[in-house]
């Protein structure tokens, strides 16, 4: 395996609290490791789920290591913990190098985070992908669960759970829980479900749906989508240019101090502090 693994300044920077695209990428296919791990993908994802046949877990983690322990810093998807594979997982990814943190498949409960946790090295974040009706219920208390660092939408297998469609408006309800619990857990947004198939201006409205559920990240499978989804999940042009009016009226004292100034004028500090970060406040 290639041990030249480079990825873009930004990205390499970029705290994990803030990672808007999450790029999936198959374990067992190593062609793909590097140019995913070179897309503008804010984080990248072992995968050694659902993206891994059975009979090639555990070449799926010789793979995961090898490239954890030449380089390569990424997450990794791991097998949920009702399979026969969760335990070894970790421990094929206890002392791997590379390792920034574990994204659970089918967290249901708030101990499948805790536990997995716990058989991790000590501090590994924790991200609990939620992909059913009982972990939608569960939402709060796996968010105030030790060790949980972020929630994500399982959209898919949660779609098959409950039988729902694909529409914004059957999609709004687990959103909403997962945003919910994540401010109840104090965690940053939760990372939204994948926008198969779409680009272009369909992606960002996506994109731009995700951010006004609240949402901060968004899964996706395909490398091509990552720049778009940075984009749609990032603050607009026309937010920028409102937050860098706001805080120069708030410097000459010019803003009116009425009753929606405080969270004004917090929203506008917000919005550079990420449009700061994301490089987009000097443009």
């Amino acid at each position: 395996m290639s041990t030249d693994f480079h990825r873009n300044e930004r990205a390499a920077n970029l705290p994990a609290r803030l990672s808007r695209s999450w790029l999936l990428t198959s374990a067992i296919s190593l062609e793909s490791y590097k140019p995913n791990y070179e897309s503008e993908a804010d984080s990248v994802i072992l995968d050694m789920e659902d993206a891994v046949p059975a009979d090639q877990k555990e070449q799926a983690r010789k793979n995961v290591v090898e490239a954890l322990d030449n380089g390569m810093r990424a997450w990794v998807r791991i097998n949920d913990i009702n399979t026969e594979f969760w335990e070894d997982d970790l421990a094929a990814l206890s002392k791997a190098e590379g390792l920034r943190g574990i994204v659970l498949a089918k967290t249901e409960h708030p101990h499948h985070v805790t536990r997995t946790a716990m058989m991790s090295r000590a501090g590994t974040p924790v991200i609990a992908l939620i992909e059913s009706a009982i972990g939608i219920v569960n939402a709060v208390d796996i968010a105030k669960a030790p060790g949980t660092f972020r929630l994500a939408f399982g959209m898919g297998d949660y779609r098959k759970d409950t039988g729902i469609s694909n529409d914004p408006m059957a999609l709004a309800y687990p959103r909403s829980a997962l945003v919910v619990a994540s401010r109840v857990g104090e965690l940053p947004g939760p990372i939204d479900g994948p926008a198969n198939g779409l680009d272009g201006q369909e992606l960002l409205d996506a994109s731009r749906q995700s951010a006004s559920m609240g949402m901060t990240g968004k899964l996706t499978l395909n490398p091509a989508q990552t720049d778009t989804i940075n984009h749609g999940l990032a603050p607009s042009e026309e937010e920028i240019s409102w937050a860098r009016e706001m805080l120069e009226r708030e410097e000459g004292g010019s803003v009116p101090k009425d009753g929606s100034y405080l969270p004004r004028l917090a929203r506008a500090r917000k919005v550079s502090e990420l449009a700061q970060t994301y490089g987009m406040w000097g443009r």
